[in-house]
């Protein structure tokens, strides 16, 4: 019978492309036509539903309830003009991925009478199963009761799948007692606490400042592989990675994936979600061939942050379901492949006001500059305060394979600003004298922008390898997962910055009221910021033995492993940064530690057990079967009378398959005994430590006996796919 490997080849060969991407209309044509914006909800709304609804979503001013049943009725109307039956509060829990539960339209009033209808009660409230998403502990199986409440901030929107269309309202999820179990709550929370902040620093430079906003570009990096190649691969079926796999003759080495044409078959997939995603209001502008063979990345227009989330996970969600109309699989793990490139999620963030000023960009006069300064340092002394939170908010099982690999930053948090900055920085710190004298007045003339053209907005260069980068106008988080959701690491980001800020006010008032002028106390705490955190600041090679040693001298944590890194989410400065700043209690950050724990040692877990299915189930009877061939070889040239240096060659082929085949099975029934041992553990952190420590240690070394397997057996007999079928093959 012939295997799933060869019959997913042979499909290739006569796949076609058979999916309609529509036509080349513009996409100012189409884009949003499928969200009710504010423009859309003019139309189906009453002047005293509109005006609520406006207010709400500018100022945060709460919706009565009788006029969330005109907001309601006109968004129904909308949504069945759109053709949708349905409806769903659309949520996104501690799981990762988005989740839903449709209710029709449709219902039966008590003279039994069919109608359709959308109240109020509906659009603005749900109570979904809380016992069945993660909770650490907050929730036990018998409390099953949760809600999820309407964010208005983010505009509803209509999902066509298949033959049907559902009305999706983006919602938070909290708990019968009100714990957050989402990743949407606390983010609006973080950023709420940082525009309060913002505005209070602004207010020294701009007093109609009323409001900043954190705003986010998402650059997100994916494989595409054929689709009956990746069902033929249980472990990507299961794990979104290959546990087994050896490196093709040809990888990145050439250097010629970058940049280069679009395969014909993904540009018709990129074409299509991208379609899409300008329906659902998701503002794509790039897309191109990333570093290694069959990965690719889009990124979008910046958007406001809460926004910029929804969008990003209603985008991997997209991504997904499109690339099955075209046969193809999108793998969206951080290291699909060992040995190339893995994907990221880069998370260029920063702060705008609503009198359109970017606050990290340079300005172009002495006041603006000192402003750009302010923020530009705080962001600095932000990190370096909380460089383990920024390393626990960027930790699963999935980032340990990418981190400090093939490109991606290495565990170690620092921040590269390049060179023309670090210049300005170590000026500001040695010609600012600890006592402001009238010489030190050239100081708040700084001009950023000197002898650089206006025109060049990235007035640094790139460094690949470092994990928080300036790159002209904003921060880039470069070691952000690519199936993270977006929102639980921008939430730690805001919360220390807003932390930050208070801390640079308070100093600032402190010496304003000793009676330093405003713009000399704001210089002296700008320069103590530079020498207390300019151990963060690094611009070299992130992957150099030298930048650990440098890194462990300036007291940097270097936490490579998830369950490690963890640690700092429940230590007493993260419990009071959250509490202070009301974004999580006390009792949320603690499940949230055991929820990534728990996800850690499932997905490490699973693994395991995809290895000894795949080891039992495939590799060792595709190997014993070519051992026999080989042993039937032998003894034939043997009885035949050929000297044994006749099959020498073959001996030694057999030899080596022998001891692989046993290495595999010893090793693999290790691993299971290693993973039983874990499992028999107390804490879910020791657990995690156990799994880390006693268990994949097993899968590197069961891979390379497989590896090697792969190139010793007939390439007829191996059943899996292969490096060079999946990431060349289209």
């Amino acid at each position: 019978m012939q295997s799933l490997r060869f019959k997913a080849i042979d499909n290739l060969i006569s796949v076609k492309e058979e999916v309609s991407v529509g036509g080349s209309e513009k996409v100012a044509a189409s884009y949003g036509e499928n969200v009710f914006t504010l423009k859309t909800a003019r139309e189906y709304l009453s002047d005293e539903a509109f005006k609520s609804l406006s207010n709400s979503i500018k100022s945060g001013q709460k919706i009565d309830r009788t006029v969330a049943n005109q907001i309601a009725a006109g968004m129904r109307h909308w949504a069945q003009s759109k053709g949708a039956t349905h409806f769903t509060h659309w949520f996104q829990p501690l799981t990762g991925s988005s989740a839903e539960k449709h209710d029709s339209f449709f219902t039966i009033k008590s003279d039994g009478t069919a109608i359709e209808e959308f109240d109020g009660n509906a659009l603005t409230q749900q109570e979904p199963d809380a016992s069945s998403f993660p909770s650490g502990g907050i929730r036990a199986t018998f409390e099953a009761r949760g809600y999820t409440a309407w964010d208005p901030t983010s505009p509803a929107f209509i999902m066509n799948i298949s033959q049907g269309s559902t009305l999706c309202i983006p919602t938070i999820f909290v708990s019968y007692t009100g714990e957050c179990l989402d990743y949407k709550a606390p983010l609006l929370k973080s950023i709420e606490s940082l525009n309060k902040a913002a505005v209070d620093v602004c207010h020294y430079f701009d007093k109609s400042v009323g409001k900043v906003t954190a705003t986010l570009g998402w650059e997100q990096e994916y494989f595409v592989i054929d689709e009956g190649l990746a069902n033929a691969r249980p472990d990507l079926i299961m794990t979104g990675r290959t546990v087994f796999g050896h490196t093709p003759a040809k990888g990145q080495q050439l250097e010629d994936h970058y940049f280069g044409s679009i395969p014909e078959r993904v540009y018709a997939f990129m074409r299509d979600f991208e379609n899409e995603a300008y329906r659902l209001g998701i503002p794509l502008r790039t897309r191109h061939n990333e570093v290694a063979p069959a990965q690719f990345e889009c990124a979008p227009i910046y958007e406001e942050l809460n926004l910029a989330v929804d969008h990003n996970t209603l985008l991997m969600d997209v991504m997904s379901r499109v690339a099955k109309r075209h046969k193809l699989r999108v793998l969206l793990h951080e290291k699909p492949f060992a040995g190339i490139n893995g994907s990221g999620k880069h998370n260029n963030w920063s702060m705008a006001t609503d009198t359109g000023v970017n606050l990290l960009s340079p300005g172009k006069t002495p006041k603006t500059n000192l402003m750009f300064l302010a923020f530009f340092v705080n962001t600095i002394k932000g990190v370096h305060d909380n460089a383990d939170l920024l390393r626990a908010a960027i930790a699963s099982a999935g980032n340990d394979h990418r981190l400090g690999a093939n490109e991606a930053p290495p565990a170690i948090i620092s921040a590269y600003i390049g060179g023309y900055l670090s210049k300005v920085l170590n000026e500001v710190e040695s010609r600012v004298s600890d006592k402001f004298d009238e010489q030190d007045e050239v100081m708040l003339k700084l001009d950023i922008h000197k002898n650089i053209p206006e025109l060049l907005l990235d007035n640094t260069d790139r460094n690949r390898t470092s994990p928080f980068a300036f790159t002209g106008n904003k921060f880039e988080f470069r070691a952000v997962g690519s199936s993270a959701n977006c929102g639980y690491n921008m939430t730690v980001l805001n919360t220390i910055m807003a932390e930050t800020l208070t801390n640079f006010k308070n100093e600032v008032d402190a010496l304003m009221e000793k009676g330093d002028k405003k713009e000399v106390a704001i210089m002296q705490v700008i320069k103590s910021y530079i020498k207390a955190s300019k151990n963060v600041l690094f611009e070299g090679d992130g992957y150099s033995d030298d930048w650990q040693k440098e890194a462990a001298k300036r007291g940097l944590p270097n936490l490579k492993t998830t369950p490690l890194a963890l640690d700092a989410l429940v230590s007493d400065k993260a419990m009071h940064l959250f509490e202070k700043h009301k974004v999580l209690t006390h009792k949320e950050l603690e499940a949230r530690y055991e929820i990534e724990l728990e996800k850690y040692i499932k997905y490490v877990q699973i693994e395991g057990r995809v290895i000894g299915d795949l080891a039992g189930n495939h590799i060792l009877p595709a190997a014993i079967r070519y051992q026999n061939v080989l042993i039937d070889n032998i003894k034939g040239l043997k009885e035949i009378g050929i000297k044994a240096e006749g099959y020498k060659a073959q001996l030694n082929v057999l030899n080596e398959i022998s001891e692989h085949i046993n290495k595999v099975q010893v090793l693999t029934e290790e691993m299971t005994e290693a993973r039983k041992a874990a499992n028999n553990l107390g804490s879910s952190r020791e657990k995690a430590i156990a799994y880390c420590d006693k268990v994949k240690p097993y899968f590197d070394q069961i891979r390379y006996s497989v590896d090697k397997l792969e190139l010793l057996v007939d390439d007829s007999q191996w059943e899996l796919p292969k490096y060079r079928e999946m990431l060349f093959l289209r």
